[in-house]
């Protein structure tokens, strides 16, 4: 290949590269607006990663040509409802109706083994800290409350081991927590010894890697599907719901669930 040839080549990958994502809006009004983000997608800029160039809250600005203000987190890896408002001062009125629980947040998750009946867990967790240098000063703060409601809805039994069993099982679980500390979710799963699959934090690496290898599936299967609340400025009751993406409607597929 000439230089000629190798130019082209290289325009054509940033053409493609600059190509913008479009974001699916679940919800819109003239104050508040949520995206159904995508799983590995950042909120926002972070020292997390400094090297990332695409985030849901410049991707969303620059798709709808305003300014969007979040209102909540949502863990990088997770997919689902994300939340923002349209100005400062409709964010300054809502954000804290996610701290008094106001509004309720449903999720849906896979974990590993069978879960046979609802139940609430009311476990508290420390503060999760991200810098090392502080994670010895962490032991010493007290663990604050963190409840979340869990029930499983579907169950597969797949004809592979991870251990001295000839088949694995997993469950398909509906989460809503009550309070919103980090990692909340992931965390309180693998307190029952029921982790999330894909999480590379509190999860279990031999199943990530069974689901990897026999499903290709490469991700936390964690997915924020539904959001209930009250308008602040309208006072209307508001349901927003954020379908699955593909690789969970192939594991769905392939496990045999209707959702």
């Amino acid at each position: 290949m000439n230089t000629e040839e190798m130019t082209a080549v290289n325009d054509e990958l940033l053409e493609e590269q600059a190509e913008p994502i479009e974001l699916e809006i679940v919800y819109r009004d003239e104050h508040l607006i949520a995206i159904n983000k995508p799983a590995g997608m950042l909120v926002h800029r972070s020292w997390l990663d400094k090297h990332e160039t695409v985030f849901a809250m410049q991707t969303l600005r620059d798709q709808i040509g305003q300014h969007v203000f979040p209102l909540h987190r949502l863990d990088r890896p997770t997919s689902g409802i994300l939340f923002f408002a349209l100005s400062s001062e409709i964010a300054a009125q809502v954000s804290p109706l996610f701290a008094s629980r106001e509004i309720k947040k449903t999720y849906h998750a896979i974990v590993r083994g069978w879960i046979e009946e609802a139940n609430t867990l009311d476990y508290p967790l420390k503060k999760e800290l991200d810098k090392i240098a502080d994670k010895k000063a962490s032991q010493e703060v007290e663990a604050k409350e963190a409840i979340t409601e869990y029930k499983p809805l579907a169950k597969v039994e797949l004809p592979y081991s991870t251990g001295k069993f000839p088949t694995t099982r997993y469950c398909l679980m509906e989460l809503k927590p009550h309070t919103g500390r980090k990692h909340q979710l992931r965390r309180h799963m693998a307190h029952l010894r029921h982790p999330i699959v894909g999480d590379t934090s509190h999860g279990d690496g031999k199943h990530n890697r069974l689901f990897k290898e026999k499903l290709d599936s490469h991700r936390l299967l964690l997915h924020a599907s539904e959001l209930n609340f009250t308008h602040p400025i309208t006072g209307e009751d508001i349901v927003i719901k954020a379908d699955f993406d593909e690789t969970w409607k192939k594991l769905f597929t392939e496990f045999g669930w209707d959702f």
